[in-house]
């Protein structure tokens, strides 16, 4: 038997999103984005699973293999599924860093300020590919310190034992069809309406392990 993937409720209603979002993202893209290509992520991880479990492994090599492209597609699936996870559970706040005590002082012991870390976040978010994200990890295995972190598409770029607290989802997709091109603009009001209680809760959780 296959192991089945989840689609992850986010922490308010549809109906809720589109007035919760709408500063940052249309409400047809909080619906399309979510109910579409989240939503396909998971689909795909599940189809994969399938294929995972019925392949002929002795077929494997470098060169072409069923194993070897579903064993690909399976890494875009699943962090394309966690990645946006974080991210809807990151939007529909007040943007007020002094509601997250302890990320923010962890914030603050990584990047010196808050205003250090927007800046680096911002610059980091905008430098990714036409498809890729900006996050904001937790370092748990190595050094212990939140990096702001760059990655095109779902993964090339990620960190080893790199915890997604923040997770911005600078895919064309996610602002062109409130924003156009204005990708700082998107990545600007994303960041006055993250929801740092829900992002302090992620950072203590695995911070108690």
């Amino acid at each position: 038997m296959s192991y089945e993937w989840k689609f992850n409720p986010r922490p308010y209603s549809d109906t809720e999103a589109a007035s919760l979002l709408s500063p940052v993202i249309s409400p047809e893209t909080a619906d399309w984005h979510y109910n579409k290509h989240h939503k396909g992520y998971v689909a795909a991880l599940n189809t994969i699973e399938k294929g995972l479990a019925a392949t002929n492994r002795s077929a494997a090599n470098g060169n072409y293999s069923e194993v070897g492209e579903l064993k690909r597609r399976f890494t875009w699936n699943h962090s394309g599924a966690l990645l946006h996870d974080v991210y809807w559970s990151n939007m529909g706040g007040d943007g007020d860093p002094s509601k997250g005590p302890e990320v923010l002082e962890a914030i603050k012991n990584s990047f010196v300020s808050f205003d250090a870390w927007k800046e680096d976040f911002k610059a980091t978010a905008f430098s990714a590919k036409l498809s890729g994200w900006g996050l904001l990890v937790w370092d748990q295995f190595s050094s212990g310190r939140l990096l702001n972190v760059l990655v095109d598409e779902h993964q090339y770029g990620a960190i080893w034992g790199g915890i997604p607290l923040i997770a911005c989802d600078v895919f064309e997709h996610a602002y062109y069809h409130k924003d156009g091109p204005g990708r700082a603009t998107y990545i600007d009001n994303f960041i006055d309406t993250l929801h740092w209680g829900r992002i302090n809760e992620q950072y203590l959780k695995f911070l108690r392990k």
